[in-house]
């Protein structure tokens, strides 16, 4: 089994490596996005960037990078509790070490103004790209969070899909950011949106709430149901696409 630390280390790593290449494929071609180039290319940098990370980073620490994932594996009985705390305050601080990156390379453009960004925080009503309201908000964050999480614990009871298993998770996360960005900017996550939510302040730290109860419900009714469908595994396992601890 892998080092407590080195899995925390590297779960903050991956969680900034994501958060880092999808909010700043929104943040960095804010023009591009607002004129409607970014419908695919943001979600497909969100998927990229979570294959890419799932692939270097799996073997160590199961890959989670999400709040709602680490909390999904835990209910369902393939994630050791004693590591939830830990994984989800790593994946928080890699979140806000990518924010701030991300905002010392936006603040090179000239006019750029932080105050005055959304940043790619997530947001509903007015700061909902397309005007969504809190109902459709609140039910697309938990319905593809779910989703999501669902998918993960799925692709990880089986052992001869484990090898595709990070392309199945980029290609899910893919689908939910084209339907969830109109509604929600995209989070699904609850580190991605605190990092975002930081540095705009104001309206995003007062609508982060949902972007927590949301996902992490979404995480927990996942876990139970698959713990229902599957029963209890009878080892912990930290990871949606490898074994905790199993090095390639």
């Amino acid at each position: 089994m892998v080092a407590l630390g080195k899995r925390l280390l590297v779960e903050g790593c991956g969680t900034a490596w994501v958060v880092f290449i999808g909010c700043g494929s929104i943040v960095l071609n804010a023009g591009a996005v607002q004129q409607g180039y970014g419908v695919l290319e943001v979600p497909l940098a969100f998927g990229l960037a979570l294959v890419t990370a799932s692939y270097a980073f799996g073997t160590i620490s199961g890959a989670h990078f999400n709040p709602a994932v680490t909390i999904g594996f835990t209910v369902a009985q393939r994630f050791p509790v004693r590591d939830l705390l830990p994984y989800i305050a790593a994946q928080i601080l890699g979140a806000i070490a990518a924010a701030a990156l991300l905002a010392y390379v936006a603040s090179g453009r000239p006019g750029f103004e932080l105050a005055a960004s959304e940043f790619a925080a997530n947001g509903f009503g007015d700061h909902s790209p397309a005007d969504y309201q809190l109902h459709s908000a609140l039910v697309v964050e938990l319905a593809l969070s779910f989703a999501f999480v669902m998918a993960s614990l799925m692709m990880a009871c089986r052992r001869r899909s484990r090898p595709i298993a990070p392309l199945v998770a980029g290609a899910c996360l893919t689908i939910v950011y084209m339907v969830s960005i109109p509604v929600t900017n995209g989070s699904i996550n609850p580190a991605r949106s605190t990092g975002q939510a930081l540095f705009v302040g104001d309206w995003a730290l007062d609508q982060l709430w949902l972007f927590w109860a949301a996902p992490l419900l979404g995480g927990v009714v996942a876990g139970a149901l698959f713990s229902f469908l599957r029963g209890k595994s009878g080892r912990d396992t930290a990871s949606p696409t490898h074994e905790q601890g199993k090095v390639a």
